[in-house]
C-alpha cells in the first residue's frame, strides 16, 4: 500500500539538507513501528521518495513524501506514531491512501506556492503592490538560469503563474513551475524583480518559505492546480 505523507519543515532544521532528512525519516519510521515495505536484492532498503527536495535554508509547510507499508491502521494512529519520534521543526501534517495508478510524488509535481518575507530592516524600499502587479504584468521576463555546466537566458513568463504582494503582511507570494522541465526558484523571481526596479539584489535579505507542492489536476492547455495530498484519501 501506498501513503503520501505530508509534513513541515522549519527552524535551524532548513539548513539540513535533503539526503539528511531522507535519513533521519529513515530513523523515525523505524523507531515509530511502521510497518514499511522494503526493497528486494542485496541491499534492502525502505521504499520511499520526496517530491522536489527542498533548497538549503528555505522552510515549508508543503513537503511530501511516498511511503511503501505493507499493514497500517489509521490516518491518527500513523500522524501520531511518527509525530512522536519527530525532532523540533518537523512535523507530520496528513497521511493519505493512494491508488494503486497514482504516480510517484517527484514526477507528479506541476508547481509550488512560497511567501517571501525579509530580515528586519532589509524590505526593499522599491516593493509595493503596483511595483509587483507591473513586474507580473510584463509580457516576458527575461532572466538567465545558472545550472552546474553553463547559464541559460529564457523567458520565464510562462513558468511564473502568479505573483502578488500582500501589503499587510509584508511578503511577496509565488506560484512557480516546479516540474523537472521548468523548476523555477523563488530567488530567480524575486532577483528578476530587483532588476526590474534597478535595486541590487540581496538574497540574504530573503525569508522564502515554501506553503504548497501541487499537481497539475487538469490539462496542460488548462491547468488546474490542487495538492500533492488531492489524489489520495484518508483511511
Amino acid at each position: 500500500m501506498k501513503l503520501r505523507v505530508k509534513f513541515s519543515k522549519h527552524g535551524a532544521l532548513k539548513f539540513i539538507g535533503h539526503l539528511d532528512v531522507m535519513r533521519y525519516f529513515q530513523k523515525a519510521i523505524r523507531r515509530a513501528g511502521i510497518d514499511i515495505a522494503y526493497s528486494t536484492g542485496f541491499s534492502p532498503h525502505q521504499i520511499m521518495s520526496f517530491a522536489a527536495p527542498l533548497g538549503l535554508g528555505l522552510e515549508s509547510n508543503g513537503e511530501y513524501m511516498d511511503i511503501e507499508v505493507c499493514s497500517l491502521t489509521s490516518s491518527k494512529e500513523f500522524i501520531d506514531a511518527l509525530n512522536a519520534e519527530m525532532v523540533d521543526g518537523i512535523e507530520i501534517l496528513e497521511a493519505k491512501l493512494l491508488p494503486d495508478n497514482a504516480g510517484n510524488a517527484m514526477a507528479s509535481v506541476a508547481a509550488a506556492r512560497y511567501t517571501v518575507a525579509f530580515r528586519e530592516g532589509l524590505k526593499p524600499q522599491f516593493l509595493t503592490n503596483s511595483a509587483v502587479v507591473d513586474f507580473f504584468g510584463q509580457e516576458q521576463i527575461i532572466v538567465t538560469k545558472q545550472t552546474k555546466k553553463s547559464e541559460t537566458t529564457f523567458d520565464m513568463k510562462p513558468f511564473l503563474f502568479e505573483c502578488l504582494y500582500e501589503e499587510e503582511k509584508e511578503v511577496v507570494t509565488l506560484t512557480v513551475d516546479a516540474s523537472s522541465s521548468g523548476n523555477i526558484k523563488p530567488t530567480l523571481v524575486m532577483k528578476a524583480l530587483y532588476d526590474k526596479n534597478d535595486a541590487a539584489f540581496d538574497e540574504y535579505a530573503l525569508l522564502i518559505t515554501r506553503e504548497e507542492t501541487y499537481i497539475n489536476a487538469g490539462t496542460a492547455e488548462e491547468m488546474r492546480l490542487e495538492p500533492l495530498g488531492f489524489v489520495g484519501s484518508d483511511y
